[in-house]
């Protein structure tokens, strides 16, 4: 079975060939014998009745400096597509959420992974919230007051944007630290958003654990252990990647999360546990699968496909 899969992604130039998942996908895909068509996420259009992408068919390698070939630009109905990646990163601001409107209208007809209605409806650290008794104390709030209050009751806590990625903007404060109200004015001035705080877990200086579901069932994880005197972990601002094994706690999350996941058509999900704790749930644009691989010597990427092609079929 031959599909046609359109990726929606940020610039393929510019990513790490030996880390980037979406990367892995596509290489699994064309070596299952799928047809690749890669688009960003500026070229997505609703036109007349119909949802259209400008971009160009693809080919990857796994070659540094070399790693794709584009064919002639075209553009591209998307309802004659088998399969469409959802995989730019966030910030999760209206420019994507208005992607997943868009490509509401030819899902399920095109398999859109994930599917954008819950993409949109389950952003990372929101959907924690409905499982309070896997997750540490978090409040979601924009009154400096309310902010306050939670962390003379919590202590030391994390203060972070609401839509944010990749571990940026995010603050480690004291109960005695001062610089709380000129992080909420800071963050006042970028947007109207509200602010999430958690509870500060200590168990992050042994590492901040992903674990991958495909179709709502946990396939492994990794530990990422953030640098000396850093609190977060996320790679993107140099966590070191370590091999790690399920724990019966994970298992449990993943138990606990996996149903709902799998019936709202999130196939491929990496969730952040910290200590016993959940975190939050990363259905936009996970990361981790090369890692992963490499450790476990899975091949995770392949567990993806057979899910989507089982529903293709």
């Amino acid at each position: 079975m031959s599909l046609l899969v359109a990726f929606q992604m940020d610039p393929i130039g510019a990513v790490n060939i030996n880390a980037d998942s979406t990367f892995r996908i596509a290489e699994e895909a064309q070596a299952r014998g799928h047809r690749l068509f890669y688009y960003t996420p500026d070229r997505l259009a609703f036109d007349t009745g119909r949802v259209t992408a400008r971009g160009w068919p693809l080919t990857v390698r796994r070659e540094p400096g070399n790693h794709f070939t584009l064919g002639p630009e075209q553009v591209l109905d998307l309802a004659d597509a088998d399969v469409v990646w959802l995989r730019q990163d966030p910030p999760f601001d209206m420019g994507y959420i208005t992607t997943t409107h868009i490509l509401d209208m030819i899902h399920p007809k095109t398999l859109v992974v994930n599917d954008p209605f819950w993409v949109r409806n389950y952003p990372e650290k929101l959907l924690v919230l409905q499982f309070q008794d896997l997750t540490p104390p978090t409040m979601v709030a924009r009154d400096l007051a309310t902010l306050r209050d939670f962390r003379a009751r919590h202590g030391d806590v994390i203060l972070k944007p609401l839509y944010g990625n990749g571990g940026a903007g995010v603050f480690k404060l004291r109960p005695d630290d001062g610089n709380l109200a000129s992080l909420h004015e800071l963050f006042a001035g970028i947007n109207r958003e509200p602010l999430i705080m958690q509870k500060f877990l200590p168990a992050v200086a042994a590492g901040d654990k992903r674990v991958i579901l495909v179709d709502g069932e946990p396939v492994g994880a990794i530990n990422r252990v953030p640098q000396k005197g850093e609190t977060r972990s996320n790679m993107h601002v140099g966590g070191r990647p370590e091999k790690i094994a399920l724990s019966d706690r994970d298992r449990e999350i993943c138990a606990a999360i996996g149903p709902l996941l799998r019936e709202k058509g999130q196939i491929f999900v990496g969730i952040d546990v910290i200590g016993d704790w959940l975190t939050e749930i990363n259905v936009t644009s996970p990361t981790g699968i090369q890692e992963l691989e490499r450790f476990d010597g899975i091949n995770v990427a392949a567990g993806i496909w057979e899910a989507i092609e089982a529903r293709r079929a």
